[in-house]
């Protein structure tokens, strides 16, 4: 007789994949994601797809965008604060289609990690709700995949993924702007989400600082720091777009100044700078001391304090801020249009 020795049965859970442990995540977050639901939302948590009914437009216009948080995340682990990193994500699709005149209205959200812990599942999601409800958008829907071997333990990555819309002869695209025109910057929180592997580098590799240290300069530990949400900038944007003034819009993310600003521009066009009209939050100034870095490399990595630029014909600048004073938003002039291209810094 033949002995045959006796089998374990395998599982899904077994080879690192938790089932139940996902139905608890998405438990954790439906009240989450129902608190950001728009009235045009027509299905519930849960199902394979989200309906979502347009309302009455014209002529409509969708506008999508798609993003990541990139390696601020690492600072995410270091710290183990997962409830804010959702609101970078969501700011980083909606302010790109806000730059089109676009009002969000849905948002999907990917999350691919190495192992669900369900508490921290819901932490994310529910900073990607408080995210949408800045934003005045629907998290509809989202995945979370399970994917042992493919991340490290405790770690994770996340997409995001922005519709919006705006009538087709309200589209922003920057085509009217004219050399003299001005930039009306609006502040930033602070890093926002872009340059983290710089970052990273200068700051727990050359400067050899840990996350928890706290900078004469800074006043608050570095990890707080770095984990300042980047700013959403629809509500502040999209009552201006109802006075026609504005002629091209710009998100500062990765490339600062020098690549983002000529995007929106009409070619043979460029910008001047001007330095010192508005205030350059004490982060910028002690990364650039720590890596002895070059003012052209800071605008071309960092925001610099300015996260979203406005583009205005100069009979508009006071109403334009005026109006956003009402808003309770703060702005800048920060230079005008040239009719030479490229980014210059005076």
């Amino acid at each position: 007789m033949t002995f045959v020795p006796e089998q374990k049965t395998m599982t899904y859970k077994a080879a690192g994949v938790d089932v139940d442990a996902g139905n608890r995540a998405v438990e954790l977050m439906k009240s989450a994601v129902r608190s950001t639901f728009r009235p045009e939302v027509l299905s519930d948590v849960g199902g394979f797809g989200a309906l979502f009914r347009l309302g009455k437009y014209d002529d409509p216009v969708l506008v999508s965008g798609t993003d990541g948080v990139g390696t601020k995340l690492k600072v995410a682990f270091m710290m183990n604060k997962h409830d804010t990193v959702g609101i970078d994500l969501v700011a980083m699709c909606v302010n790109d289609i806000l730059v089109s005149g676009a009002e969000p209205l849905f948002f999907l959200d990917y999350i691919g990690i190495a192992k669900v812990n369900p508490e921290h599942a819901a932490e994310i999601v529910a900073g990607v709700a408080a995210g949408c409800r800045d934003a005045g958008c629907a998290l509809v829907g989202g995945e979370t995949a399970e994917l042992p071997g493919l991340y490290n333990p405790g770690e994770y990555d996340l997409a995001g993924f922005a519709v919006g819309v705006v009538e087709r002869e309200h589209i922003v695209d920057g085509k009217d702007i004219l050399a003299g025109d001005v930039l009306i910057g609006l502040p930033s929180s602070g890093l926002h989400s872009n340059g983290y592997s710089l970052v990273r580098k200068l700051v727990f590799e050359i400067g050899d600082l840990s996350s928890v240290h706290i900078p004469e300069e800074l006043g608050i530990t570095i990890g707080e720091e770095l984990l300042k949400p980047t700013r959403i900038y629809v509500r502040q944007v999209l009552p201006l777009l109802k006075q026609r003034h504005i002629k091209g819009m710009v998100h500062i993310t990765g490339g600062g100044f020098v690549e983002n600003l000529p995007r929106v521009l009409p070619a043979g066009q460029g910008v001047t700078i001007s330095q010192g009209s508005w205030p350059v939050p004490t982060v910028f100034d002690w990364l650039q001391r720590l890596g002895d870095m070059t003012v052209h490399e800071m605008y071309r990595t960092f925001n610099m304090g300015i996260g979203f630029v406005l583009i205005v014909a100069p009979e508009h600048v006071a109403e334009t801020q005026s109006a956003l004073r009402e808003l309770g938003e703060e702005s800048f002039v920060i230079g005008h249009v040239t009719e030479s291209q490229g980014v210059r810094l005076k």
